[in-house]
Order: C-alpha cells, then structure tokens, then sequence
C-alpha cells in the first residue's frame, strides 16, 4: 500500500492497481533467451537424460545467489515446450514435446452423471450365489466404426450378444439394450455392472425400460467385471480385433451365443451355461 500511494500520501485502490499494471513492463524478455550459460546448463542436463525437476535443484544449490542462473521446473518446462532451447538435443525422457491438457479440479465436461458405483452392487452379486446379475461391454470394430454388446451371467456364465447395426452411441445402445433383453424374465434382470463408457450415458433410461439396476467399474479397473473381460477373449476367436463387426447380423451373433452356452465349463462342473441358466429359471418359476 505504501508503494501505492499518491504523491501527496493518499491511498486510491483504482489509481494503484492502474500503477501496478505499469511497472509490470509486460512482456519480459525469456529467461533463457536473456542468459547463455543458463540455457548450456539445462540442454547439457537434459541430454543427460535429468528431470526439470533435477536440473532446477541442482541450479539453486550451485547458484544460490545468482537470479539469472536459476530456474523453476515449470520455466524449463516452458522454454523446451517453446522451441527456447536446442530441439536436437534437449529432450526429455519421455520425448513429450508438447504439454499435456490440465483439468486438475475441473468437472469432466463428458462424465456419466449419477454412477452408481461397484462397491454398492448387492452381496448376492458380489458372491455369484443368485443368477440375474450381469456384466456388459462392448467390443470395438475397425476404425471404432462398428461395435457387439455383450453380457454374460455372473453365476452362470450365460452370454448374451447385442446387435447394433444403427451404431454404438448412446441412444442406439439403449434401445438396443432394451429390446434384446426384454424376453428375459423380470428375476434375470436383477443388475447389470457396466465400465464408465459413454456408450451407457443414458443408464437411468436403460434402468427404467429395462428393470436392470446399472452399476459402473471404478475407472481403468477392467477385472470389476472379469467375468466379461473373459467372454470377451473367447468372443474375440469369433470376431477378430480390426475387421468390420457391421456385417454379422443378428442371427450371426445368436449362433456365436449359442456356442459359448453349449460349451461345458469347468468352473460350473462340467455343466453348460445353458444348462445353468435352465436349471435357475426353473427354480425361479418355482418360487
């Protein structure tokens, strides 16, 4: 305030922050465009293969009292970004050259509302002790032009494939989802566990037409939902990574299901998922 004040001692907030603006002389010529030594020291550095973060350490404690021969990790960061040193040699480890997008503490513009995450999917879910529950996906055709949903039972390793000749977005999924599931009996419709994809935007319209509750994987957690990570793998021998998944109809995508349930498993005691998912329903019809 004292540095602001007028000549005759008063003190105007407006006229001071007017001042400021002045004495800040912007632009400042670059530190490393205004010092030579400074700019040999961090290019010998870096083709040494150190950390900004290193360099501007090893700067303050050789060059303590010397402005001109210090440097932040974030100004070397800057003037390699900005071409300020030499591009042949002054690289870093990772051979990044430009800055990578921040959005620490900004809301994703793109996020799922309203998840309902995994750690609140009900026990029998969690146990495989009742059939009902199960996990989806998608696998992707070439060029992310095509797309087969898939869900599999988690205590009876039921698949289920779902056709999507309109496209994956999420409206196209959601009607499809509703649609192909809807011959499953309300008890078989119990949760559906999901990976935070945007292709389930719409999960609270999927919930309402369908009656399945949606739970989502934590982010980059593919084994929440192993079980499909699996059906996934062995789907895969059917409809091989980088070929056109528009051209199976949905007679394809029925004979591939009735495969995998007609294949015995070991891990159901020889039993085919078929058999299985028959032997649930009934109890369910039962009850």
């Amino acid at each position: 305030m004292k540095r602001g004040r007028k000549a005759d001692g008063a003190y105007n907030p407006w006229w001071a922050h007017n001042q400021a603006i002045l004495r800040r002389r912007r632009p400042k010529i670059e530190k490393f465009q205004a010092s030579t030594a400074l700019r040999k020291f961090v290019n010998d550095k870096l083709q040494q293969h150190w950390s900004p973060q290193q360099i501007s350490r090893q700067l303050a404690r050789h060059h303590a009292g010397d402005p001109v021969l210090n440097a932040c990790p974030e100004t070397i960061y800057r003037a390699l970004y900005n071409g300020l040193l030499d591009k042949r040699t002054a690289k870093l480890r990772t051979a990044r050259t430009r800055r990578r997008k921040q959005r620490r503490g900004i809301p994703l513009k793109n996020a799922i509302p309203r998840m309902r995450l995994i750690h609140t999917r009900p026990r029998e879910a969690d146990n495989r002790s009742m059939a009902g529950h199960w996990e989806g996906d998608l696998i992707i055709g070439k060029g992310y032009a095509s797309a087969i949903g898939t869900l599999v039972d988690r205590a009876t390793r039921y698949v289920r494939l779902i056709h999507l000749p309109h496209g994956w977005k999420a409206p196209q999924v959601r009607d499809a989802l509703a649609e192909q599931t809807a011959q499953l009996p309300a008890a078989l419709r119990r949760t559906l566990t999901w990976d935070q994809g945007r292709e389930l935007y719409l999960h609270e319209e999927i919930e309402d037409m369908t009656g399945f509750r949606i739970y989502f994987c934590d982010p980059h957690s593919p084994w929440q939902r192993g079980t499909n990570e699996n059906t996934n793998g062995l789907l895969r021998e059917y409809f091989p990574k980088r070929t056109n998944l528009a051209r199976y109809t949905a007679h394809d995508l029925a004979q591939v299901a009735r495969q995998l349930n007609e294949r015995p498993r070991r891990v159901l005691g020889d039993r085919t998922p078929a058999e299985a998912m028959r032997d649930w329903s009934t109890a369910l019809a039962y009850d």
